[in-house]
């Protein structure tokens, strides 16, 4: 149920199943989740602006039931992805939300 959404201006990203794979495992350490059940998305060359300039910038949504940690994986991400994209720390969003599990759905059901 965790998932994580990197959506970036650039163009493409080197080994981009490689870095699916890298926030996969780090979504499901942060959460203390089993990582089968985390879906991870990749979204490049998506217009956008950070402090009104173009330059490579990333918006970040994650979602679980229950289990986050803003504090602690906004590093843990913003850490990662910087170091796998190129875009700086400070042009990385990231948003949370504790869905509830009557709102997630899996395999013809809810989780709640």
């Amino acid at each position: 149920m965790p998932l994580i959404n990197l959506r970036t201006s650039l163009a493409s990203v080197d080994d981009a199943d490689g870095l699916l794979q890298q926030l996969s495992s780090l979504l499901a350490e942060q959460t203390g989740k089993p990582e089968a059940y985390v879906m991870t998305l990749l979204e490049t060359g998506v217009p956008m602006t950070f402090a009104g300039s173009p330059e490579p910038c990333a918006y970040v949504e994650v979602k679980s039931i229950g289990a986050l940690r803003p504090p602690a994986m906004t590093a843990a991400f913003c850490d990662l992805i910087s170091a796998r994209t190129g875009v700086p720390a400070n042009r990385i969003y990231i948003g949370f939300d504790d869905v509830p599990a009557s709102c997630w759905g899996w395999n013809g059901s809810t989780f709640g």
